[in-house]
């Protein structure tokens, strides 16, 4: 009696590797193992600046650090504001911080933009010193710090607690232009990493 011999049974899903190749074909795709291109790469490092920036180039005054938003956190970047020589401890404090708001609400440049930085700080805002019962070091803003927006006022408290408008411990007391009381704002390292949904801590402050 002659053996018969086995028919030999393909595994299907080699038969069906042409049939898929053919279906993509047919599709206008053109199967490939190598990753797509979608563009060249980013001329500049996010959020790092190779050379200074122009204003700091060009201006005179004194230097200071204002922070912008880049990416989802906070980034410092060198500035100058303008303070008149001969001024009063007083009157340099609010000169400075409002040199500082006009840099923050001032379009990044060129350069910053590429890198990817933005600011969320609206301009027409004004600064001044303390009300009557207000702490010496009190700047009280035209608008109220509660009304701004989170990354704002991280960019406020910030910028302000790192410069000659603060005291120098990290710390920034800031009113509105109402009546209520002034508050002492931080900025810490999660306002830093995080300023759209971790505020600046504060506490309320009363009395000189």
């Amino acid at each position: 009696m002659t053996a018969h011999a086995m028919p030999v049974r393909r595994p299907r899903r080699l038969l069906a590797l042409p049939l898929l190749a053919a279906v993509l074909a047919g599709c206008g795709i053109r199967a490939t193992e190598v990753p797509t291109d979608f563009g060249p790469a980013p001329s500049r490092v996010r959020c790092s600046l190779t050379e200074p920036s122009i204003t700091t180039q060009t201006s005179r005054g004194v230097p200071v650090r204002v922070f912008l938003l880049c990416g989802s956190s906070l980034v410092a970047v060198d500035r100058t504001v303008p303070v008149p020589d001969g001024a009063a401890d007083s009157e340099r404090r609010v000169l400075v911080a409002q040199g500082l708001l006009d840099e923050l609400a001032e379009s990044p440049s060129a350069t910053e933009k590429e890198a990817g930085y933005t600011t969320d700080v609206r301009g027409g805002m004004t600064v001044s010193g303390p009300a009557a019962e207000d702490p010496d070091d009190t700047l009280r803003l035209s608008t109220s710090p509660g009304d701004l927006t989170s990354y704002a006022l991280a960019q406020l408290v910030c910028t302000f607690s790192d410069s000659a408008a603060a005291e120098g411990d990290g710390s920034v007391v800031l009113g509105g232009p109402g009546a209520d009381r002034p508050r002492r704002y931080r900025c810490t390292d999660e306002v830093r990493s995080r300023p759209g949904t971790a505020e600046p801590p504060s506490t309320e402050v009363t009395g000189s």
